[in-house]
């Protein structure tokens, strides 16, 4: 139910805690203490719930520390105990919207907040209401019991107004309390002492059985054994007395033996398990909990029939649970590396169809009114065409699904086409679900299971599939977020970069941009080429820093100023250096916070020859006719941006008839494990061997030797020109 976690902060008050874990308090806060929990224990035992909790929100408003609890099993507390507050449990929730918030079984907390439901899926029902402080809210309280419990009828309501009410006055008529780092304990209702002759007999019933019994509190220390318990156990009961049941058993410490305490103690279901000791026989576990702890029931299993022991309340084995939740867990930590559409399927469609036994899968997210496929696996065409563009007003089980957020379970044969007007064909399958792809309280989608035999589905495979696809909503709408941006990114970043390259005689062109693949998809790398007159020409090349849409605005910016400003002055393209220095006084006018690198090269097709004048950019590769590519050295001048007094001076180069000049930004070279100047060398010389290629093909050649989509987080421009030969 929370975001785990550890916190170190202030400590404080109460007689109530366990043994040394806080000072004790003044009397004022002794007071507010006492008061508080008589408020919390009251509710909880006026509503019949088990479980009861206190959060507060730190100074700061974004952690919710819980101040006391009532009937949680230790295992289970220092996981919730602090969280934050934009954390997608119900706890938070109340925080955030200022409202109660009622959840009545496991599949709504599955429904409604996957990650809750993934870190505590047992049955329960939970109302979490937020404690106003004229009118701010400070924290909230929480109601457990045993699933299902709505708020419908319920007549409860009164007693939590009351109880919320009150919290409010103890917490603004204190004055601000001080928020301790850990919970207050709240001790349960005392059992009845039995008589003693009753208490005898008991223990004498309990000592005869061949069963083993134990009695443990919430924490599980052992407040009783039997003999046979202690057989069983491999154990004496004096060794049993008094410790936590799991540190004095070491083969107990299993850790799907403790989530099945906290099942039961959360959920008053009776639970079971089935554990092999290293000294003997399998052990059945049965635990039947009650408000102040739990009674364990332990059988030796004969061999060969395990009948029901090791099952759950679903009728599944206990260790299909447990794989079930291995896979779970596998599957969330892998979407969360899933950063486009393309990937969350493939990641569902790795992990959830084997784990589930599912033949056919379906995604489809809502868009302008209808549904739209964006993944599926093993369905007919016949039922696609039926899917896709399906509106959500259908009367179908899709469209109920899409518009409630409720999933839909047809099991046992059930045809999906029974039902509304707008029947699905049944494509062979005999069980269906239907799962809403829910997302802050919003529905993105569905995905559409199909089982190709009869299928009842229990609770717990209900819920674990409605929190599956909770996740899978919660992937998709990242990777629909991150594709939409990267959209607009290249949108942009297209709309900057010149649409065509200018016709030059006796010049060959060719020009490509390449985003980065990891990241806002959008840079500050430009390129352009300008026209003087039939001979000459102006190649610029440039990197502005950042990758945002602030880098890309100022590219845009410097990239149309030189552009205009050479067009305007033919005389001015000529001299490369003068370029750059308005440039550079342009960028300190802008008075940004952002450097720019830049080459200008102006080309001289009558002279054959080039010269460049560099502002902190990457030398350009010039290959001659039969000869091989090399960097030419362009002294380079201060970044654009720095200094109003920077001069830059330009060089001049021999360029004849079939050479190949190239100008990149570094995204094309740079990688971490590699020196520079060994990676210019090394794409001098793909340019050497392929450069009598066509300059479209020598483009993609050249691309081809970029860093890999794994390693490369920056964008790349490149533009190459080639000095044609003369026709005979």
């Amino acid at each position: 139910m929370a975001d785990a976690g550890k916190g170190q902060g202030p400590m404080l008050s109460t007689g109530t805690s366990e043994p040394g874990t806080s000072p004790p308090p003044s009397m004022s806060g002794a007071h507010l203490t006492t008061a508080l929990d008589e408020t919390l224990v009251s509710a909880a035992r006026a509503t019949g719930a088990h479980i009861a909790a206190l959060f507060l929100l730190d100074d700061t408003g974004q952690l919710l520390f819980m101040q006391a609890e009532l009937g949680l099993p230790g295992p289970i507390v220092e996981p919730w105990s602090r969280m934050r507050a934009w954390s997608d449990t119900p706890v938070a929730a109340a925080v955030r919207l200022g409202e109660r918030i009622w959840v009545p079984d496991p599949e709504e907390l599955a429904r409604r907040y996957p990650a809750a439901s993934l870190l505590a899926p047992y049955h329960f029902a939970i109302m979490v209401s937020p404690i106003s402080v004229d009118g701010q809210v400070k924290g909230c309280w929480a109601l457990i019991w045993p699933a299902p419990r709505t708020s419908h009828g319920s007549p409860d309501g009164e007693v939590i107004d009351e109880a919320s009410r009150r919290l409010g006055e103890l917490l603004r008529d204190s004055g601000p309390p001080v928020v301790a780092a850990r919970p207050r304990v709240l001790a349960p209702p005392a059992d009845a002492p039995p008589e003693p002759d009753a208490a005898t007999a008991a223990a004498g019933f309990a000592e005869r059985l061949r069963d083993g019994c134990v009695s443990v509190d919430l924490h599980g220390r052992v407040t009783y054994a039997n003999p046979r318990a202690a057989e069983l156990l491999g154990t004496s009961v004096p060794d049993l007395s008094g410790r936590v049941l799991w540190e004095a058993v070491g083969w107990l410490r299993d850790p799907y033996f403790k989530d099945r305490f906290r099942a039961a103690v959360v959920g008053q279901r009776l639970t079971s398990y089935t554990l092999t000791p290293p000294h003997g026989d399998q052990v059945e576990i049965r635990l039947h909990p009650g408000p102040s702890g739990v009674s364990l029931q332990l059988t030796r299993v004969e061999q060969g029939g395990l009948d029901q022991a090791g099952l759950e309340p679903d009728g599944l084995p206990a260790s299909a649970h447990a794989r079930g939740m291995h896979n779970l867990l596998h599957m969330a930590a892998t979407l969360t590396s899933a950063l486009t559409t393309h990937e969350v399927i493939d990641v569902v469609t790795a992990h959830m169809l084997p784990m589930c036994g599912v033949q056919a899968m379906t995604i489809l997210v809502a868009e302008g009114g209808r549904m739209r496929i964006i993944g599926s696996h093993g369905c007919s065409a016949e039922l696609l065409s039926h899917l896709d563009f399906l509106p959500l007003t259908s009367d179908g089980p899709v469209g109920d699904v899409a518009r409630t957020g409720r999933p839909a379970f047809l099991g046992d044969g059930q045809d999906p086409g029974g039902r509304g007007l707008d029947p699905m064909p049944a494509d062979g399958m005999a069980a269906w679900a239907l799962l809403p792809l829910s997302f802050a309280d919003r529905v993105i989608g569905v995905c559409v299971l199909a089982f190709d035999h009869p299928r009842h589905f229990a609770g717990a495979e209900r819920a674990t599939l409605t929190s599956l696809a909770g996740m899978m909503a919660q992937a998709l709408d990242r990777a629909l977020l991150y594709e939409a941006k990267d959209k607009m990114a290249h949108s942009l970043q297209s709309n900057l970069l010149p649409r065509r390259l200018p016709e030059i005689e006796g010049l060959e062109s060719a020009a490509r941009y390449t985003p980065a693949t990891r990241g806002a998809g959008i840079g500050g790398d430009f390129y352009d080429l300008i026209r003087l007159h039939d001979k000459a020409a102006v190649a610029v090349i440039g990197d502005v820093q950042g990758h945002n849409m602030a880098a890309a605005a100022l590219m845009g910016q410097v990239r149309t100023a030189i552009h205009t400003s050479v067009a305007a002055n033919p005389d001015l393209g000529a001299d490369p250096g003068a370029v750059l220095r308005h440039a550079n006084w342009l960028l300190l006018d802008l008075d940004t916070e952002l450097f720019t690198s830049c080459l200008i090269v102006h080309l001289d097709l009558r002279l054959r020859a080039f010269s460049a004048a560099n502002a902190g950019h990457l030398p350009p590769l010039l290959r001659v006719p039969h000869g091989s590519a090399e960097p030419v050295d362009v002294p380079p001048g201060p970044l654009l941006g720095i200094d109003p007094d920077a001069e830059y001076h330009p060089v001049q180069v021999p360029f004849s008839p079939g050479a190949v000049l190239a100008l990149y930004t570094d995204g094309l070279v740079e990688r971490p494990d590699t020196h520079l100047g060994d990676a210019i060398a090394g794409l001098a010389g793909h340019l050497t061997q392929a450069a009598d290629q066509p300059l479209h093909q020598l483009s993609e050649t050249l691309l081809s030797c970029a860093p890999g989509d794994e390693q490369r987080c920056d964008d790349i421009a490149l533009l190459l020109l080639k000095h044609e030969q003369p026709q005979p």
